[in-house]
């Protein structure tokens, strides 16, 4: 399926927005209906259930209905995906950013010979 992007590329177009990471940030201080999430917000509902829309597609929030009301709570396990593969990358880096620390020095001992 060519159109279908992996669940980590998705969380982080979805991360990509600041209203989308606003979200994300308000709801890690726990669950909130639509209206409490869209008040700080100077655009349209429709506009900002389209923000809530591409969180829930990635994973990141779920909702349910309670009442007349649509209550949406953060899902962390898809948070801990991103972190997950974002520590991998930072162990290769970290590893690499030694080993060219310490060509560095090697470099530096070289002309100090000299």
């Amino acid at each position: 399926m060519p159109n279908q992007k992996a669940p980590i590329e998705q969380t982080f177009i979805a991360l990509s927005d600041p209203t989308r990471r606003a979200v994300v940030q308000a709801l890690s201080e726990g669950a909130a209906t639509v209206s409490q999430l869209a008040d700080p917000f100077d655009m349209a509902l429709p506009s900002f259930t389209q923000h809530l829309g591409v969180l829930e597609s990635a994973g990141l929030i779920v909702s349910r209905r309670e009442g007349r009301s649509r209550v949406c709570s953060l899902n962390p396990s898809a948070l801990k995906d991103a972190e997950d593969w974002m520590a991998s990358y930072r162990k290769q880096w970290e590893s690499r950013l030694d080993r060219f620390e310490l060509h560095l020095e090697n470099v530096e001992k070289g002309k100090s010979n000299d």
